[in-house]
């Protein structure tokens, strides 16, 4: 049974009565001269860190880029901005171009460049994060918070019903789908658990010993939870509510109201306390204390129904499709994410069904006799004149947790929207993560409940001996079917995030190749100075060298934007430095002005990071590429383009065009097609081929633009290959600047297309035939 401390501990101020609880809570696996304890306390001390360390091994081996889940790459964009006192990015002039995915930008002119960034999610999350960060070991952190919760849980059911089953309740919890591969990420599910697990087992504690200390560590661990997901800790901690209001009106019936309402003042006190913070770091970041980060970035992103809608998509949630949803993820997390799958949901129910029993034993007296029966009964206590938290009411309560989460979450829209996207196929109702609990906790009851059923009819059939082969033979048996499906219900996500790590791992290996490690991708080279915004020294310097003239060591990554004008979305290991001041910089290759804005503002050796193919979440594989880049300046540069044929074309043509209009040339067809072109600030020409339409030379409006070359092959039944070259240029004065190499892509049936065509070198997949080389030159 759950122990029943006498000492109370009420002749120590409060602080004494705080820290006690915490040390309670931090060394509760301490050894005691009960020897039998002593084994289940480290039984379940083994099988939290064996928990603990299975979560860090997948962070380390199934998500070393992460998941596909890019909200990691803004939890962990925060720790790194705490780790260096900051609430918010400044990046400046080049704000479109690195703003990373969930961020809202917001004006202010007090701020550096006339604007900041901030993120969508509370800090409290990243700030565990950044402990981890601040040593270089960020998935240690991760494994630490699967083993504080597998312990939490092992305490939690131990108050409920026994060591024994807490010890199985801490091991099921790590054989849940659920919980391995979403303890195994930066977000924040698994952590805002642990603080509401830690939230249950003090208030436990703070009722059970009429401890006001552990009522205050109870309180600012859900306040922290609260922080961190308010939504999450109001449902976790509904039941508990209910608890505590039944508990303060039975006290006041029974004569000891205002002791029992001090101690839940207690809990409540700190509590609203991060609320408050909750509210006043609202108004710091959005200006409105009511306004959650959330919704300023999206308004109709919330709870309720009604219409919502975020970047784009939108679905008018109905509470018919809230139900629909939540049974959706109620068959989810009891058929395949739940502990052991299906066989553990149906282990639940009958450790359900048996504390259920358990319940009217004690109601009706049954089962228990004189103290005993008035412990658990009500009609004793300590000092008071009920028993404000029995077992059976710590098991309705936890029963109740399952219920609020899945009941609040009809009312949420997030899992409707995370089953259209695909990340609950890939991680589970992440939703739902708290509900694991109690399927934890009366999964393991009904085991160890089984177990002794199987012992107890054993030995009524059977010699001792006989009757202990009989329950070793059926318990093997069950062992063996829970692996099998456990194995079973992991196996199909683990393969799926297994392929994507793969795929990500190899559009990234450019990267890799060039010098720079990971994570973030960062160029591993010595004697990386720092800098900023505001000039001197390197990193984001402004008006400073865009050729990046003896700064070899700091590098400027131009990247693609296949989900939009993010950063980090989804590449979110090429993350910036919340200083914008790293070794490197990665920036959204969206268009001359923007490039060239990039390049002015910084200064730093550029490179262009693309693939061929098309993404899909890294479900299919890309072919990468890195290219290192030059922005070559003078009155004229010269460039020349060698085409190879494919194979079964037997015409060509030569096309440049411009913001300001096209030209068309004649060239004959040969194995290898030179192409030379001449820029200048009174526009480009071909020189090399005699003109068919169009001015001599072809006009460059001012200022930054995009000049294409697109030579185009034909078949002998109309099938055409093109090349197209795209030169970002930039036009000013008597001057012109060319970044060199154009981007280049080889477009089948088509005289332009996307990155499905992309040339990624020689190594590429293409038609035979097709081959690219590039020159260029200040004349």
């Amino acid at each position: 049974m759950g122990r029943r401390d006498s000492n109370t501990g009420d002749s120590l101020p409060l602080g004494g009565r705080v820290r006690a609880a915490v040390r309670g809570l931090a060394f509760g696996f301490s050894i005691d001269v009960d020897r039998t304890r002593t084994r289940r306390r480290l039984a379940a001390l083994c099988v939290s860190l064996l928990v603990g360390l299975v979560v860090t091994w997948f962070a380390v081996d199934l998500f070393p880029y992460h998941t596909v889940n890019d909200d990691e790459g803004v939890y962990l964009t925060q720790a790194a901005m705490l780790l260096e006192g900051k609430l918010f990015l400044y990046p400046g002039p080049l704000t479109e171009a690195v703003r990373p995915w969930f961020f809202v930008v917001q004006e202010t002119p007090s701020a550096p460049g006339g604007v900041q960034l901030y993120s969508k999610y509370s800090p409290a999350v990243p700030a565990l994060f950044a402990v981890g960060l601040a040593f270089g070991l960020p998935n240690l952190v991760l494994g630490a918070i699967a083993a504080i919760s597998a312990a939490l849980v092992h305490a939690l059911t131990a108050d409920a019903f026994d060591r024994t089953t807490g010890v199985v309740a801490a091991g099921l919890l790590g054989l849940s789908p659920l919980f391995l591969l979403t303890s195994s990420t930066f977000l924040a599910y698994a952590p805002t658990t642990m603080l509401n697990l830690g939230f249950a087992v003090c208030y436990v504690r703070a009722a059970r010993r009429d401890s006001s200390g552990y009522a205050v560590v109870a309180g600012a661990l859900v306040g922290a939870a609260f922080f961190a997901r308010p939504y999450t800790a109001v449902l976790f901690a509904l039941p508990f509510i209910a608890h505590s209001l039944w508990a303060l009106a039975t006290a006041r019936r029974a004569g000891t109201g205002w002791v029992v309402f001090r101690r839940y003042a207690a809990v409540a006190l700190p509590g609203l306390a991060f609320v408050g913070l909750t509210l006043a770091y609202n108004a710091v970041v959005t200006g409105d204390p009511l306004t959650f980060p959330y919704i300023a970035f999206a308004p109709r992103d919330g709870i309720g129904f009604g219409e919502r809608a975020i970047l784009g998509y939108e679905v008018f949630y109905t509470p018919a499709m809230g139900v629909e949803t939540a049974v959706e993820a109620l068959d989810m997390l009891a058929t395949r994410w739940g502990p052991m799958g299906w066989f553990g949901t149906v282990a639940a129910v009958f450790g359900f069904g048996v504390t259920a029993r358990r319940w009217w034993g004690h109601k009706t007296g049954r089962n228990l006799r004189g103290s005993a029966r008035r412990r658990h009964h009500g009609l004793g206590g300590r000092d008071r004149a009920f028993a404000e938290l029995s077992d059976d009411a710590l098991a309705c309560v936890v029963a109740g947790v399952f219920a609020s989460v899945f009941v609040g979450n009809a009312a949420f829209w997030g899992t409707h929207n995370g089953l259209r996207n695909g990340l609950i196929d890939l991680l589970g109702p992440f939703y739902h993560f708290d509900a694991l609990v109690p399927l934890a906790v009366f999964g393991a009851a009904g085991i160890v409940a089984g177990a002794r059923l199987l012992s107890r009819l054993s030995h009524r059939r059977f010699s001792a001996s006989e009757a202990r082969g009989v329950a070793f033979s059926v318990l093997l048996v069950s062992a063996l079917v829970a692996g099998g499906v456990t194995v079973g219900a992991v196996e199909e996500p683990y393969d799926e995030n297994r392929l994507r790590t793969e795929n990500l791992a190899a559009t990234y290996e450019p990267l890799l190749d060039a010098g720079f490690e990971h994570p973030p991708l960062t160029p591993s080279v010595p004697s990386v100075g720092t800098g900023g915004l505001g000039g001197g020294g390197g990193g984001i310097g402004l008006g400073g060298d865009s050729t990046a003239t003896g700064n070899e060591t700091k590098a400027l990554v131009f990247h693609p934007d296949p989900y939009g004008d993010w950063s980090a979305h989804p590449f979110q290991t090429l993350r910036n430095d919340p200083g914008f001041d790293g070794p490197v910089v990665y920036a959204i290759d969206d268009g001359a002005e923007q490039d060239f804005a990039v390049l002015d503002a910084t200064n730093r050796t550029p490179y262009r990071f693309t693939y061929r193919g098309t993404w899909t979440g890294a479900v299919d594989a890309v072919e990468p590429e890195l290219t290192r880049l030059d922005v070559l300046s003078g009155e004229r540069v010269d460039a020349t383009t060698t085409l190879g044929a494919p194979e079964g074309t037997n015409t060509v043509s030569v096309r440049v065009e411009t913001d300001e209009g096209y030209a068309r040339y004649d060239a004959a067809m040969a194995e290898s097609l030179p192409v030379e072109l001449s820029l200048t600030p009174a526009g480009v020409a071909v020189t090399n081929h005699p003109l068919a339409f169009g001015p001599e030379r072809l006009s460059i409006p001012p200022g930054a633009s995009e000049v294409d070359l697109a030579v185009t092959y034909v078949g002998d039944f109309g099938e055409t290959v093109t090349y197209r070259q795209t030169v970002t240029v930039e036009r000013s004065g008597d001057e012109v600047r060319v970044v060199w190499p154009p981007e280049t892509r080889v477009c089948r049936l088509t005289t332009d297309c996307g990155t499905e065509g992309e040339w990624v070198g020689p190594d590429g997949d293409y038609l035979d035939g097709v081959s690219v080389e590039t020159d260029a030159r200040v004349a």
